[in-house]
């Protein structure tokens, strides 16, 4: 059966203007029907400006000629300065990384062992070299961005440049041991426990495997006694990793390490069609989403399973939205396409819970192309169910790992993030209660703010929900700002979640307004754990600190008395005239 309207295009996308009023007497003489008209009306225009307010993050980019010959001599340079710290950042894992407790293979070797005898070089390696990798990403911005100061270019760098050089980045992290996490640990322990035939959503590594395990004991002392959070699409895939490696933790890792790469590979594939799809410039969108270094640092370094979360996530939207932004019929390939998509979006969410918020922004843009008002509200939403229902009940019986998985959901709130804005009001509010002499009141105030940001989040995902389905908002950027609320109103916000709403933003939002605050948070977050997961002695830090300080100095007074790096510099921060 052939759809109503064919979708609107991008260039329809944009945030209309909120429609006039019509004028209602404030007075005694009206009627109280016509007050509530008038309340209501006020009230849609202040969310027609809300979502006004948010559309005007995006803006068309229009593509650019390619580096000229003294642009891609300074790109090479940059690239190699990257790779430099890349290089950095793998030897410091060997004495400042997260390494197994046991079956560590350099121990007692004489050159590969030399790094964890050291561990304050060590430590100054690592810090080196993420801030080497955080600056070569920023260097590389300005071939994508343009300068620094106007924020734009005649040229820009090339879509085989920029994957080359991420290529470059990564490689050298990719036999490296984990960095800035100890979680592999975790995923190690808990497929060890589904491939004994137990259950990992009810039982923790110290109660199957005993304390005494070879991977009980490498899993951070948090979550030894702690179920799996995660989904059961995940820890069906540890358990098939269990069953090649056993007890071996290297080889673990490693092939959990493939997995990562496998979503940011999806990212890389979908990423940039997802940019294409919103008019956005492809290479920028990969250089601020996928070349980030949370990405390098956390996804590929550190081993999170958000890779492939997010991969999954952004691959079926991307699927999903050619179905619904097609003008062909939603019938044959293109129900497939659409059908394929939101399942591979559901089965994102089994492997953690939040990427399912996408599917609902694929339900609000058919419902749009549909065009029956509420009517294809409900029809789209009783479709995607469907998938979901069918998806997340195939996923949690064929993994044979049932649905416990759904009761362990909220197991990482027991950590208390900084990051997360009613974790930290909670914090900082039962602090002041102790230092005024009034007690620590910390968890009761903390059972208020959660609460209270999860209702604000909540709105604000319902409020573009619905801006999609008007046709304010294009279905991609109403998702990163959803996940945006999310995240910052999470009870719990590790580094690498500030991903799940960068990714789909860095497809959509062009501002500066967004790009700025974007790009400054990326680089200081990026640099601010730890490479072993943990924690160092204060007096270590500083020492590791104020050895890198000393080392970078050293390193850009050398580099600038290269003519090529005093130009390159030069164009980053001056503005030069720009020729064709």
């Amino acid at each position: 059966m052939g759809l109503l309207p064919p979708i609107l295009r991008h260039t329809d996308l944009t945030p209309r203007a909120p429609s006039t009023l019509p004028i209602v007497s404030d007075t005694p003489h009206a009627s109280p029907k016509g007050r509530a008209s008038a309340t209501l009306h006020a009230r849609r225009s202040r969310l027609a400006r809300l979502d006004a307010s948010v559309a005007h993050l995006h803006g068309d980019e229009t593509s650019k000629p390619g580096l000229d010959q003294r642009e891609t001599k300074q790109l090479t340079h940059v690239r190699r300065f990257g790779a430099a710290g890349a290089i950095l950042m793998a030897i410091a894992a060997l004495g400042a990384g997260a390494q197994p407790v046991l079956q560590n293979p350099v121990v007692g070797l004489r050159l590969l062992g030399l790094p964890a005898r050291m561990t304050t070089v060590s430590l100054t390696l690592g810090i080196t070299g993420t801030i080497m990798v955080m600056l070569a990403w920023l260097m590389l911005g300005k071939f994508a961005l343009g300068n620094f100061v106007t924020h734009s270019s005649p040229r820009r760098i090339s879509r085989t440049q920029l994957d080359y050089t991420l290529l470059l980045w990564i490689t050298p992290l990719l036999l490296a041991p984990p960095m800035f996490s100890r979680d592999v640990y975790s995923y190690l322990a808990q497929s060890e426990i589904g491939a004994r035939g137990l259950d990992p959503y009810a039982l923790g590594p110290a109660q199957a495997l005993g304390v005494d395990h070879v991977l009980t004991r490498t899993v951070p002392n948090i979550w030894r006694e702690t179920p799996a959070p995660y989904g059961p699409l995940f820890l069906w895939m540890g358990e098939g990793i269990a069953s090649i490696t056993g007890y071996n933790i290297v080889a673990g890792i490693l092939l959990h390490r493939v997995l990562a790469v496998i979503g940011v590979l999806m990212i890389i594939w979908a990423l940039p069609r997802l940019a294409k799809r919103c008019g956005v410039d492809p290479v920028i969108a990969l250089w601020l989403g996928a070349a980030n270094p949370l990405v390098i640092f956390h996804l590929v370094a550190g081993i999170h399973n958000e890779a492939l979360m997010i991969g999954m996530m952004v691959v079926g939207l991307e699927l999903a939205l050619r179905a619904v932004e097609s003008t062909a019929p939603l019938r044959g390939p293109m129900l497939a396409l659409l059908l394929g998509g939101a399942l591979i979006i559901v089965l994102s969410a089994t492997i953690k819970i939040p990427s399912i918020l996408a599917l609902g922004f694929v339900g609000m843009a058919l419902a749009k192309r549909w065009g029956r008002g509420f009517l294809s509200i409900i029809l789209a939403a009783i479709l995607l169910a469907v998938v979901a229902v069918v998806g997340i009940v195939a996923m949690s019986i064929v993994s044979g790992l049932g649905f416990g998985w759904v009761n362990t959901l909220g197991t990482a709130n027991a950590v208390r993030s900084w990051m997360s804005v009613p974790t930290l009001l909670g914090l900082g509010t039962g602090q002041a209660g102790v230092y005024l002499g009034l007690g620590d009141h910390t968890t009761a105030i903390l059972n208020v703010t959660r609460p209270i940001a999860a209702v604000v989040a909540g709105f604000v995902i319902v409020r573009m929900l619905f801006a999609t389905h008007a046709g304010r908002l294009h279905a991609v950027g109403a998702l990163g700002v959803s996940m945006a609320a999310m995240v910052f109103l999470f009870p719990v916000v590790q580094p690498w979640y500030l991903l799940w709403a960068l990714v789909p933003l860095a497809a959509w939002a062009t501002r500066p307004v967004f790009r700025i605050p974007a790009i400054a948070i990326s680089a200081i977050i990026s640099i601010i754990l730890m490479p072993n997961g943990a924690e160092y002695e204060p007096w270590v830090i500083a020492q590791a600190v104020f050895g890198a300080i000393v080392t970078l100095t050293v390193l850009f007074t050398v580099l600038y008395t290269r003519p090529v790096w005093r130009e390159f510099l030069g164009d980053v921060f001056h503005k030069q005239p720009q020729t064709a």
